[in-house]
C-alpha cells in the first residue's frame, strides 16, 4: 500500500523547527559517512529540465528520490507552475515505494530549514538580533521562519523591489509576532542588519558587500547557477565562507566560482561544510567581528530526511490517501 500526501496534507504536519532538526541530522550523516548521496540527473525534454535527486541517509532510515521539473511556458500554455515537484519515500528494508507526496511545500520549507541550521552555528548569540531579507517570495518568507527559530529577533526588514510583493510578504507572516518592515534600499538594509538572506532569482550581486556589518552573517540560497550570483566578491573575500557540499558549490555556485574565476580566491577559501560545523569537526563562529557566510546550493538529503519525517508524522495523524498500486 502506498500513502498519497497533498500539499496540504504536508503542510499540515510540517514545522519549521521539526524539519531543522531533521536536516541538521542530515548533514552530520553526510559528513560522517552514513549518507549516500548521488549526484543529481537533469534530462532536458522540449519544454524544459526535469531533475532527479535521490539519496539514502543511514541513521535516519530514510530512502527517497525527488522528481522537479521546470517549464517555463507552463503557466501561459498550461495553467500550471513552472517548477513542480514529488517525492517518492521507500522502505530501505524492501525497496516499497510506501508514500508519493507533494514536493513544493517541502522544498521551501527545507531549503528554508538548512539556513536556519546555518544560522543556529554561524549567527552571534546575543539576543534581540535584526534579520534582513533579500527578496519576498515564498522562499523568502521561509528563510525568516527558519531565521526566527534559531536566533531571538527584535525585528526584520525585507527588501524588494516591488512593493506588493513586499505587502504579501508581511500579511503572511503576521504569525511570527516580529515587526516586519520594508527596507527603502539595499543600503538602509545592511545598515541594520546582523543576520541577512539573500533569497532572489538576480544573477548580478544584490549589494555592495563592504557595506555588510562586522559581525554579520549571510545565508545565500537564491542562486545556484555557475554564471549567476547574488553575492559580490568583496563580500565573499570578508567572509568565513561555509558551504553545504563544497564540490557542488564548486561546480554550481556563480558566488564562489566567479571569484575564484577572478582570482580573488581560491577552492581553499572554503572554511567547512555544514556538515563538519555539525559534528564538531570545524569552528564555527571564532569571534563577534566575524563575517559568517553559509552558501547552500539544494542536496537531496534534505529533501530524503523531511519526507521521511512528514511520512511518520502523516501516519501517526492518520492523513493522507493509501492506494493500492
Amino acid at each position: 500500500m502506498t500513502l498519497l500526501l497533498t500539499r496540504d496534507d504536508v503542510a499540515g504536519v510540517l514545522t519549521m523547527a521539526d524539519c531543522m532538526d531533521v536536516v541538521e541530522k542530515a548533514f552530520g550523516e553526510l559528513a560522517s559517512g552514513t549518507a549516500v548521496l548521488p549526484q543529481r540527473i537533469g534530462i532536458k525534454p522540449p519544454g524544459g529540465i526535469s531533475l532527479y535527486m535521490p539519496a539514502y541517509l543511514k541513521g535516519l532510515g530514510a530512502l527517497a528520490c525527488k522528481v522537479v521539473t521546470v517549464y517555463k511556458d507552463n503557466p501561459a500554455k498550461h495553467g500550471m507552475p513552472t517548477t513542480i515537484g514529488k517525492v517518492l519515500l521507500q522502505d530501505p528494508e524492501t525497496g516499497d515505494v510506501v508514500c508519493i507526496m507533494d514536493g513544493g511545500y517541502l522544498t521551501a520549507m527545507r531549503t528554508g530549514a538548512v539556513s536556519g541550521v546555518a544560522t543556529k552555528y554561524l549567527a552571534r548569540e546575543d539576543g534581540g538580533q535584526v534579520a534582513g531579507v533579500f527578496g519576498a517570495g515564498v522562499q523568502a518568507r521561509m528563510q525568516l521562519r527558519a531565521i526566527a527559530v534559531a536566533r531571538k529577533l527584535s525585528r526584520a526588514l525585507v527588501y524588494d523591489p516591488v512593493p506588493e510583493v513586499v505587502e504579501g510578504f508581511v500579511n503572511a507572516l503576521r504569525d511570527l509576532d516580529l515587526e516586519i518592515v520594508a527596507a527603502e534600499s539595499p543600503e538602509a538594509l545592511l545598515e541594520r542588519a546582523d543576520i541577512l538572506c539573500t533569497a532572489t532569482s538576480s544573477a548580478t550581486p544584490l549589494f555592495d558587500g563592504s557595506l555588510v556589518r562586522p559581525g554579520a552573517h549571510i545565508n545565500g540560497i537564491g542562486s545556484h547557477a555557475p554564471n549567476a550570483r547574488e553575492l559580490d566578491t568583496a563580500i565573499v573575500q570578508r567572509s568565513k565562507f561555509v558551504a553545504d557540499s563544497k564540490d557542488a558549490c564548486l561546480s554550481e555556485a556563480g558566488d564562489l566560482m566567479m571569484p575564484i574565476d577572478e582570482g580573488a580566491i581560491t577552492a581553499d577559501h572554503v572554511h567547512a561544510e555544514l556538515g563538519e560545523l555539525v559534528l564538531g569537526r570545524k569552528p564555527s563562529r571564532e569571534s563577534g567581528e566575524e563575517i559568517t557566510l553559509f552558501k547552500s546550493v539544494g542536496l537531496a538529503i534534505q529533501d530524503v530526511a523531511t519526507a521521511k519525517l512528514v511520512y511518520d508524522k502523516a501516519v501517526e495523524a492518520g492523513i493522507g490517501t493509501t492506494v493500492e498500486l
